[in-house]
């Protein structure tokens, strides 16, 4: 019957029916399932420690970035502001002081 679902928050399969409610042993999330399955959340984008990203949120990069066409790499640590979620592989545009307009993939930062 759980088989095919997934927690939302977590995506663990270790879930459990509770009257109408599935629960989620991992993190505690408890969810409709048929809500779900109504609005599924497919947009949802998360950086390296599994936290969802919205538009204009903060971020650090998390590891040393080498750039086409630059001697330089982004070094880890450097704090991202304003960040614009988009689709594709490369789901973060932002500028960078002194790179410029970058596209980021999600996994290579932690929400600041």
């Amino acid at each position: 019957m759980t088989a095919s679902l997934l927690c939302p928050n977590c995506n663990s399969d270790l879930i459990y029916p509770d009257q109408n409610l599935m629960v989620c042993t991992q993190c505690g999330n408890q969810w409709d399932p048929s809500v779900m399955e109504e609005n599924p959340n497919t947009n949802r984008v998360l950086d390296a420690n599994g936290n969802e990203l919205k538009d204009g949120d903060s971020v650090v990069i998390v590891k040393d970035l080498p750039v086409k066409g630059f001697l330089k790499a982004i070094k880890a640590g450097t704090k991202v502001k304003n960040i614009r979620l988009t689709d594709g592989d490369h789901n973060i545009d932002c500028k960078i002081e002194g790179f410029g307009s970058m596209a980021l993939k999600s996994e290579f930062v932690k929400k600041a």
